[in-house]
């Protein structure tokens, strides 16, 4: 079954209003819908990011890359947290998706998450990152 990463984007207002709620609540909320994507079957991986004001952020637009400490004023999205799912396809991610227990203000992107599989398996890169995944009980 293909994987889909859902990635929660919020902006500063929503994360504001995040932080106005009680973090229990917010465990609470976000249990029961971890608990149902178990129960489902369908999750892979799950984790939340920590506030962006502890994060740096690694500029290329230049020659060399720059380095900017959090917090960075003014953002249009943030990265939140994701969830991997193993689904059968997008619109069963995009059916889970829609049940989050998201603030109003925040999206919800999906990707799918290609396989090694996908990759051509002649390549000593494919190759390496295989083992190493059979090394570690990935595949």
């Amino acid at each position: 079954m293909p994987r889909y990463m859902l990635i929660f984007r919020s902006t500063d207002e929503v994360m504001a209003k995040m932080m106005e709620t009680p973090f229990e609540q917010m465990l609470e909320m976000t249990g029961r819908f971890n608990e149902e994507l178990i129960k489902a079957g369908v999750l892979v991986a799950a984790e939340g990011l920590d506030d962006p004001s502890q994060g740096v952020v690694v500029d290329f637009s230049g020659e060399t890359p720059v380095v900017t400490d959090g917090p960075y004023g003014e953002t249009k999205e943030l990265f939140g947290g994701y969830y991997i799912l193993d689904v059968a396809s997008k619109e069963e991610a995009v059916e889970w998706a829609k049940r989050l227990p998201a603030m109003t203000g925040s999206k919800c992107e999906i990707r799918r998450v290609p396989t090694i599989d996908e990759f051509p398996q002649d390549n000593e890169w494919i190759i390496k990152e295989r083992a190493w995944r059979e090394r570690t009980g990935q595949l």
